[in-house]
């Protein structure tokens, strides 16, 4: 037997390593999990090329509860170690500086990673165990089993031992009393469905019993036998490790419940990502049904490092606007040892957000090329993301051209080159101007729509709660192009033409019934403007200003998230149709009373056309109305 001291540069890295380096303890089984499953490639590695002499077979890794014992066993059939081994990958611990690297690395301590990537993944077993065995036996020829021993100190023991005659390596952990939760089935299975759902080594947990088939011929009311089988909790080959031209649409659909078993709706297509130079890396992504949403649930895209889960937190990998899809990336090389500052920082990872950033715009570009008519059918489903990504990624604005949808009022759907050929002609204002008109809801501004319609002009409805990010973005891209809200303003308006202005009143009679009504009207929301328009054209127009509406709406989409902005008032023009009867009629009206009263009555009704009389004002209007009726 063998006696002595675990070479590390601290004394006291058992506690630090159960205490400090993570503060999630549940990860010493997906860490030994993943050691055990190297063993087993790196037989099969070996085996492969002719270095070992032995049959490879069928191994798989078994996972083993026993409360009586108070043990949790982690079994695999790989390459197995010698007592030279163990000396060297067990005890010589390659950890000098401890302290200096607890220091720097504080601030990240939950990483997952930290112990895996500096060659202490094994040594996660004394966050639960008091005392830790390994009883491993080595692939090579002639040699014997060995037994290592530690009770969470740096002394250990070392020993052959005639108990193992299988190649392979047992991890016995004997959990400390804190830790007795994983002993239970219950959590075991949870941990092992958490990290190790999609392991390239069949994982056993367990029996099942399955029911045979009846042989043929068997009498009718004979019952079927059972039997016991093992319990493989994990899928080996995941649809990400498998070449795209080897899954069918329905493996995809199947592969997406795998990942998301309570999600039941299907999503709308994938982007099955493959590269190996400059970097390494393959995963699905999903497009789910997202609508207008943009509180739907974030971290849901899982990453993985040789198929072992690390986290669902990839923010920083992935680029921000795509945090709204769902699926897997799995890479070997993202750093997952250091803070997320750094993450953010780093070259490799930059290189992969912009390299996923262009998969999903090369997606959409043949999405649309392959069936338009699909593409116009899901776009209000998946619009947010797009338009999200236009936003706040530049390489991907320069590409949404080809796949950025612009629809109409009437159910159109048009690229920007399309729009663009169709309005030019008619939307082009007297200096020059693209003019595009959009409406945010169609009910409420049906009015707006319809009058704009007549003039043959054509209203886009824009209606995510990001539209305004994203036109102040098109708008300063795109070369004397401005987007102005269908109700902004009277339609002549709209778009200035050099057209010649008929007046029915003279200056004098002007600034008098704006005086009488501003008087009226009392109300600093409303900033009253006199347009000469058509004489049968409502007589009062409320419309909001571009400006102000649109940061008042960047700011209820921001806040103190995404676009933060300051607060801006409830800010509305009224126009006063000075060619219009009502205004002839008011200006005869001597009695100042009624004169007021048919101001306020004309404003109610404008408001009301708004949605903007509601409460008190509502129920004064209705009543006001009623009294009308009766004379």
């Amino acid at each position: 037997m063998t006696k002595g001291s675990i070479n590390v540069s601290v004394e006291n890295i058992f506690p630090l390593i159960k205490k400090f380096l993570y503060s999630d303890h549940e990860i010493f089984l997906r860490e030994l999990i993943s050691n055990a499953t190297d063993a087993t490639l790196k037989l099969k590695h070996l085996t492969t090329i002719g270095e070992a002499k032995v049959e490879y077979g069928n191994p798989k890794i078994e996972v083993k509860a026993d409360k009586e014992k108070n043990t949790l066993t982690i079994i695999d059939q790989g390459i197995g170690m010698t007592a030279e081994e163990v000396e060297k990958y067990i005890n010589q611990v390659a950890f000098s500086g401890a302290e200096e690297f607890l220091e720097k690395y504080k601030d990240s301590a939950k990483d997952s990673g930290i112990i895996g990537h500096f060659g202490l993944g094994f040594y996660s077993a004394f966050m639960v165990a008091d005392k830790v065995e390994i009883i491993s036996k080595s692939y090579k020829e002639n040699t014997k089993a060995v037994h290592w021993t530690c009770d969470g100190s740096p002394q250990f023991t070392l020993e052959e031992t005639d108990t193992k005659t299988d190649r392979g390596t047992e991890i016995i952990l004997h959990i400390s009393e804190d830790s007795k939760e994983f002993l239970d089935e219950y959590r075991i299975k949870e941990l092992l469905a958490k990290y190790n759902k999609f392991m390239p080594v069949p994982i056993k947990f367990g029996t099942k019993t399955v029911t045979l088939p009846l042989p043929e011929g068997a009498a009718e009311d004979a019952k079927p036998e059972t039997e016991e089988v093992d319990n493989i909790i994990n899928n080996p080959t995941p649809a990400w490790t498998i070449a795209p031209s080897d899954l069918t649409e329905a493996d995809y659909t199947k592969f997406y419940h795998e990942l998301y078993p309570m999600q039941y709706e299907e999503p709308l297509f994938h982007i099955h990502l493959n590269v190996d130079y400059p970097f390494n890396l393959t995963g699905i992504l999903f497009f789910p049904k997202l609508g207008n949403n943009l509180n739907i649930e974030k971290d849901k895209i899982q990453l993985y490092q040789n198929q072992v889960f690390i986290t669902d937190e990839v923010k920083g990998i992935v680029p921000d606007f795509l945090m709204l899809l769902r699926g897997v990336i799995d890479s070997p090389d993202i750093p997952l040892n250091v803070s997320r500052s750094y993450l953010q920082a780093d070259g490799a990872v930059k290189k992969i957000s912009s390299y996923i950033t262009k998969k999903v715009a090369d997606k959409m570009v043949s999405l649309i090329n392959e069936n338009r008519e699909d593409y116009e059918q899901k776009w209000n489903d998946i619009k947010i993301v797009i338009e999200y990504g236009m936003i706040s990624e530049d390489k991907f604005f320069e590409k949404s051209d080809k796949f950025a949808l612009y629809p109409s009022t009437d159910g159109k759907y048009y690229l920007w080159n399309e729009l663009d050929e169709k309005i030019k002609p008619i939307q082009t204002d007297k200096d020059g101007n693209l003019i595009i008109l959009y409406a945010s809801n169609v009910d409420e501004q049906y009015s707006y729509i319809q009058t704009a319609k007549d003039k043959g002009y054509e209203v886009l409805l824009l209606d995510s709660p990001i539209v305004p990010h994203l036109i102040q973005k098109l708008e300063s891209a795109k070369e004397k192009v401005q987007f102005v809200r269908v109700d902004a303003d009277h339609v002549n308006n709209l778009i200035k033409k050099d057209e010649p202005i008929i007046s029915k009143l003279n200056d004098t009679e002007k600034e008098s019934l704006k005086k009488e009504i501003e008087e009226s009207v009392n109300n600093q929301k409303f900033t009253v403007q006199l347009e000469d328009l058509a004489s049968d054209d409502e007589p009062f127009i409320i419309t909001q200003p571009e400006f102000m509406r649109r940061m008042k709406d960047m700011q209820a989409t921001g806040g103190g998230g995404m676009f933060g902005m300051g607060n801006f008032p409830e800010m509305y023009n009224l126009v006063v149709n000075s060619n219009s009867n009502f205004a002839s009629e008011l200006l005869k009206i001597e009695n100042s009373e009624t004169k007021k009263a048919n101001i306020q009555y004309a404003l109610d009704l404008a408001k009301l056309s708004q949605n903007l009389l509601k409460g008190k004002e509502l129920t004064d209007f209705i009543q006001k109305s009623y009294q009308n009726l009766k004379k």
